[in-house]
């Protein structure tokens, strides 16, 4: 098993980034926030432009971080769905507080990358 630390070094906010921040964690938090569970197939419905092969990938990562439950039930054909812990819960401001930003900030952001590329060809 990778025993690998997530957290090494002097910023506490790179260990938090490392377990929710990737392309699509917040994704597949956001939709587990919204309902009790759901199957790895409705999850996948819900965000389609997920390859199968990441979005097994994220779940797991969030699952070994403790955000994420996952439930076999051990039936033909396989059934298995995943819900956010409580733990995850915790979260939920902060990305609550992030979406709230971007929302209110994308438009400076595209117009510096806009300036930007201009300025750099």
């Amino acid at each position: 098993m990778n025993k690998q630390k997530i957290y090494s070094g002097p910023c506490a906010l790179a260990a938090t980034f490392a377990v929710f921040a990737s392309k699509w964690k917040p994704a597949i938090l956001y939709h587990l926030y919204q309902v009790e569970s759901l199957r790895h197939g409705k999850l996948r419905r819900l965000l389609p432009e997920v390859s199968q092969r990441i979005m097994t990938l994220q779940l797991r990562e969030l699952e070994r971080d403790g955000l994420v439950a996952r439930k076999d039930f051990q039936e033909v054909p396989p059934r298995v769905e995943y819900s956010a812990t409580e733990f995850a819960k915790t979260l939920l401001p902060i990305l609550t507080d992030v979406d709230n930003w971007g929302r209110a900030q994308i438009v400076n952001v595209e117009a510096a990358r806009r300036r930007y590329d201009e300025q750099h060809g």
